[in-house]
């Protein structure tokens, strides 16, 4: 792991296969009633295995990096495996994990456990005590791996992705 080093290696991250495969979702139900609110999220099994594209297209994800705070490539030699982009809240002790992406011929191998573990070192280095990681309901896989990181839902918002995809957010004290 590395900290960004320059604008070809953005663009080696931005060319990396962002979609996914899923064959389960989170499918949330809200019921209103007078002067109460139910929210529930439940998995379900989709008929068929789904491509999921990534959220944010390219020219959102280059103006989000922007603004990073920090930003760790994994690569080998001149390969680029994955990234993390994270920003860090305006009283410093919040971090969020807008993306974690590991190409999609280099999943499942650790990357990126080795992402997020650099990124909470990086973090714990400026006394930030908190992070937070944000994904789509669709991403069963990134769910999955955030709660194996021992991240927890912390919340959503069904109007956060311009796709209309609603988020999930998974947070870890540090």
């Amino acid at each position: 792991m590395r900290e960004l080093r320059s604008d070809a290696e953005l663009a080696l991250c931005l060319a990396l296969d962002h979609s996914y495969a899923t064959d389960y979702v989170w499918q949330v139900d809200i019921r209103e009633d007078s002067d109460d609110m139910q929210v529930r999220f439940r998995v379900v099994r989709l008929p068929r295995i789904m491509t999921v594209d990534y959220p944010r297209d390219r020219a959102s994800l280059a103006s989000s990096w922007e603004k990073r705070d920090c930003f760790l490539v994994a690569a080998a030699d001149d390969v680029v495996l994955g990234y993390v982009n994270m920003r860090v809240d305006s009283v410093r002790t919040k971090g969020w994990i807008q993306d974690l992406v590991v190409g999609r011929p280099f999943r499942r191998r650790r990357i990126g456990s080795a992402l997020l573990e650099q990124a909470a070192r990086w973090a714990k280095l400026r006394q930030v005590d908190h992070l937070t990681l944000e994904m789509q309901t669709k991403n069963h896989p990134g769910i999955t791996f955030a709660e194996s990181q021992g991240f927890i839902f912390c919340g959503f918002n069904d109007h956060y992705y311009t796709n209309q995809d609603i988020a999930v957010f998974f947070g870890k004290s540090l």
